[in-house]
């Protein structure tokens, strides 16, 4: 077995591995990052597609965050692009707002509530349910059944391969409903793109004399041979342990990018849902995120798999459970911090990773609370 010069390994080049890395070699440790991608950023990857419109090869990133300190370290390495994320639905023959706000109701029901109607309008509507324990429950208390239906229901099917009555009701927690106009997706006080690009930014966070980068290299395979003193990994902890209490459940996405000539403009926002039409789920067209100039377009569509690259872990109580059984085999591991979504099998945005990875860098530097 080869030991390794440096101070630590990080597997996994994306926002997990990446921003420990560049912390630990600020520090002044050696770092070794390696991924078995060809490139830097993980699914945060972008580039130019061969029509000269930057995309992102993994489907859509919006950076949104309220914590300073996240927006203070990425702005490190980038400038930024102010974007507010707009996503329609398309539903009963129109495109409608989603999350669900005044705007969507009005429009879907003919109507001309205000605020304190559309409040007495989700009371009137929705069923109460106690205790809230799926999805189904959040919404159906919420919006009640009709809505559910129309919005929730064949977008969560799609999107998970089960009914939201088997799903953890965090997943519908995410899209709230609201009684305002605000047809912002989301709603951080920080939200923007970075204005040349995520794989910019990765380059210039591990671009330090401390990082040595390897890519198209599988840590699975490479553990075999090679040994260093602190491991940093954000890939999947089912697979770091050889799967030996089985595969925790991922969902996975087939990518389907598609470039239109002469057409400067596909549709009226960034994404459009399709919860009740077609078997992808969404459509992006990546020229609204990032405000670039070009004669033609380039979207890309979803389509939801039960298998390939894993990407979201499915929020199931049975899910929890087997991550469990890994965790306590983690924390039992010597030398070996796991951080990131597939590692700690969470459903973290790209701000929350950020912020799990400073924690992590803090722990292993020994700082108090990253002051």
């Amino acid at each position: 077995m080869k030991n390794i010069v440096e101070d630590f390994l990080v597997v996994g080049a994306g926002f997990a591995g990446s921003v420990m890395a560049e912390s630990l070699a600020a520090a002044g440790y050696r770092v070794l990052v390696i991924d078995k991608r060809d490139h830097l950023a993980g699914n945060a990857f972008d580039e130019l597609d061969a029509n000269g419109v930057m995309i992102h090869r993994y489907g859509p990133h919006i950076f949104h965050a309220s914590d300073q300190r996240i927006v203070d370290y990425l702005s490190r390495f980038t400038d930024w692009r102010s974007y507010e994320h707009r996503v329609l639905a398309q539903v009963a023959g129109q495109l409608l707002p989603i999350p669900i706000n005044r705007t969507t109701i009005n429009r879907l029901y003919g109507l001309d509530l205000d605020e304190a109607g559309i409040k007495a309008f989700y009371e009137r509507v929705r069923e109460p349910r106690d205790p809230i324990r799926t999805s189904e429950d959040l919404v159906l208390n919420t919006v009640g059944r009709d809505l559910y239906e129309k919005f929730f229901r064949g977008y969560t099917k799609k999107q998970w391969g089960v009914e939201p009555s088997e799903l953890s009701a965090g997943v519908a927690a995410r899209i709230p409903a609201r009684t305002n106009t605000d047809d912002r997706y989301f709603t951080d006080s920080f939200q923007a793109m970075p204005k040349n690009g995520y794989s910019l930014m990765f380059k210039r966070m591990l671009d330090n004399p401390n990082i040595r980068v390897e890519l198209g290299v599988d840590f699975l395979q490479w553990r075999k041979a090679n040994r260093v003193g602190h491991v940093v990994y954000s890939g999947p902890i089912d697979a770091y342990f050889d799967y030996c209490f089985g595969l925790l459940p991922y969902r996975s996405i087939r990518f389907e990018h598609e470039f239109i000539a002469d057409c400067r403009q596909y549709q009226l926002v960034g994404t459009v849902n399709y919860p009740n039409d077609y078997d992808f789920t969404r459509i992006t067209e990546f020229k609204h995120l990032t405000g670039q100039i070009h004669s033609g377009t380039s979207l890309v569509k979803e389509y939801p798999l039960a298998a390939g690259d894993p990407y979201y872990p499915v929020p199931r109580p049975e899910s929890e459970v087997l991550y469990k059984q890994y965790r306590v085999l983690a924390e039992a591991e010597k030398n070996v911090t796991f951080v990131g979504r597939l590692a700690q099998y969470r459903y973290f945005n790209m701000d929350q990773v950020v912020g799990e990875a400073l924690k992590a860098a803090d722990n292993l530097l020994g700082k108090d609370g990253g002051e």
